[in-house]
């Protein structure tokens, strides 16, 4: 268990170095008229993140969860797949990648990087490390119950996401 607590914790770092980077992105955009959507949303979402990181440590001690390496290992290196897929959108968007909706006025969508493949890659890692981090020390009741919570937010947040960006960036 205390390898998986690094791991979560370093997750957690991974967290505050994203939001680090999105206060500063959301100062440029502001800097140049950015409109922020969705406020409503937004602590929920940090809830939903912080509940699923305190969970993950939370379940396997409580309900006395195993390590399954043949669960454990695949999970881990979806969780670190995660991570890159996260961390490819946030240097693909540059400045214009954040935690909250800011959509800056007459910029055009990013079609570079993983923005080539899918609309949201972001959110792909969100759903993938929401589901595997947990299974990584076989929380399932954590996996489960966050990745419907998951489920719903997103589809208010990606609904959120699509009308401001569609208001605000050209064709």
């Amino acid at each position: 268990m205390p390898w998986y607590a690094l791991l979560v914790f370093a997750v957690a770092a991974e967290r505050v170095a994203e939001l680090v980077v999105a206060r500063r992105n959301a100062a440029w955009a502001l800097s140049r008229a950015g409109v922020e959507r969705g406020r409503g949303h937004y602590p929920v979402m940090v809830a939903l993140h912080t509940g699923l990181l305190a969970c993950c440590l939370l379940e396997p001690l409580l309900a006395d969860r195993p390590f399954l390496p043949a669960l454990g290992w695949p999970m881990l290196a979806l969780a670190l797949l995660a991570q890159a897929l996260r961390w490819w959108c946030i240097g693909t968007l540059g400045p214009y990648w954040n935690t909250r909706v800011i959509v800056v006025p007459g910029a055009r969508l990013v079609g570079a990087g993983p923005y080539r493949f899918l609309h949201h890659p972001n959110y792909l890692a969100v759903v993938v490390e929401v589901a595997a981090l947990p299974l990584v020390h076989s929380a399932w009741l954590t996996a489960t119950v966050f990745t419907v919570a998951n489920a719903v937010l997103l589809a208010v947040r990606v609904r959120c996401e699509n009308a401001a960006l569609t208001q605000a960036v050209p064709a």
